[in-house]
């Protein structure tokens, strides 16, 4: 046999072996098994005949970080109370951490939801002083103008304040960040300050951009927590609204940014003015999109509506990033509460069905993928058996921590098994 080809064989199995041994290297494995699960929709699916050049655009990304450590990579995770609470989102972001390796990115950017009387996130902490009023984009009478977190609070109290830990419980320090760009705005030009102040008493003041509502602070090294007051520059008191905090460093990596409002339906978002502005900060490579549950529980649920809603938020996404990859998660099966001869009893949401399709429609307009969350958990009425072990919340809408793990072991194990499967 030619001595050339005998190289290129070996080549060949060298490679193959190598591949093999990477994707046992960075799947979870020690993901329980449920015998209601239907494994055979654990995978993300891709409808017939879309152009991948967005998904290879993204996986090209990754492979430059994953085999090369270079570049930076933004994933945008988007959607409701399921991802608020940040646990199955927070799964995800912990996994693709590993593929880093020594690289640090930061945490990307974050609201302080606890300053708005709502659940946070139990992986970072967040204290404050004051008083504050909420805003959120799934009521309408609200006091201040929303960005990309759909959330903001806002004060006019001398001693109002904000401080936020990112690593509470991580003895590692792993959240550390060297550049701090509040997202926010003062009713009246330069009336208002935010400074951080630091553990030595000292201050930090920031970089105004007014062309975007937001202020830029430097640090000198890493630091993991901030402490923020506003300062009152004038005798007349003036508001200030926060909408959010982006945390940055140099290090190269990919970086899992998590939105969530619980409630939100996809017009709470479109109706956020600021919405597109907020986003090319954070100018996402890959969005997930998880919006969909509160959009389905009327009754008489408009697939079309559905869809255009959507198609009216990519347009603003694509305004930023014009080669940006979607991959959509349908909604998980849920029941409604309703009452029946004096008694409260749950019925099944047949709208699911119809948001599925709807996901499909989406992916393949947009040629993204989709991950059927509602047919992988077990189809209608597979939350009353999630529930049962343990795995979903009485309201048979929402599920419980160790369920939420759960759902982010194999939506990560699906978005890596479609990269390590990629042509």
């Amino acid at each position: 046999m030619n001595e050339r080809i005998i190289k290129y064989i070996g080549l060949f199995l060298f490679l193959n072996i190598n591949i093999n041994l990477f994707a046992q290297d960075i799947l979870v494995h020690n993901v329980k098994q449920y015998s209601f699960l239907n494994e055979s929709a654990k995978n993300i699916q891709y409808p017939d005949s879309i152009d991948f050049g967005r998904r290879d655009l993204f996986f090209s990304k990754l492979d430059s970080v994953v085999l090369c450590h270079k570049g930076k990579v933004n994933i945008l995770h988007l959607g409701g109370s399921h991802v608020q609470a940040d646990f199955f989102s927070h799964t995800v972001r912990c996994h693709l951490d590993s593929l880093n390796g020594d690289l640090k990115p930061s945490r990307g950017i974050i609201f302080p939801f606890k300053t708005a009387k709502t659940n946070n996130p139990t992986n970072y902490k967040v204290y404050s002083k004051g008083v504050w009023v909420t805003s959120k984009n799934v009521k309408k009478d609200r006091i201040a103008k929303l960005g990309v977190t759909g959330i903001a609070v806002t004060t006019e109290d001398r001693n109002a304040e904000i401080k936020v830990n990112m690593n509470p419980k991580d003895s590692t320090q792993r959240w550390g960040f060297t550049m701090l760009r509040l997202l926010g705005y003062t009713d009246s030009l330069d009336k208002v300050t935010p400074i951080i102040m630091q553990t030595d008493s000292t201050w930090i003041m920031p970089e105004h951009d007014s062309e975007t509502e937001s202020y830029i602070f430097r640090f000198s090294g890493i630091q993991d927590s901030f402490i923020v007051r506003f300062v009152q520059n004038d005798s007349v008191i003036h508001k200030f609204s926060v909408c959010g905090f982006l945390l940055e460093n140099e290090d190269d990596g990919i970086i899992y940014h998590s939105i969530g409002v619980n409630g939100a339906a996809v017009p709470s978002f479109i109706s956020c003015e600021n919405f597109e502005r907020d986003l090319q900060w954070i100018h996402p490579d890959l969005v997930i999109f998880a919006i969909g549950i509160n959009d389905a529980v009327p009754v008489k649920f408009s697939e079309t509506q559905f869809v255009a809603n959507y198609d009216s938020l990519i347009s603003e996404i694509e305004q930023v990033n014009p080669e940006c990859f979607y991959i959509f998660i349908t909604n998980n099966d849920s029941f409604r509460k309703i009452r029946r001869k004096r008694k409260t009893i749950y019925v099944v949401n047949n709208n699911a069905i119809k948001v599925e399709h709807a996901f499909q429609t989406l992916a393949r307009k947009h040629n993204g993928g989709y991950w059927n969350l509602f047919q992988w958990m077990g189809g209608l009425e597979s939350m009353r058996k999630w529930e049962q072990n343990g795995l979903a919340q009485k309201d048979k809408i929402h599920f419980t921590k160790k369920g939420y793990q759960l759902i982010g072991d194999v939506f990560y194990n699906a978005l890596v098994s479609s990269y390590l499967e990629k042509e």
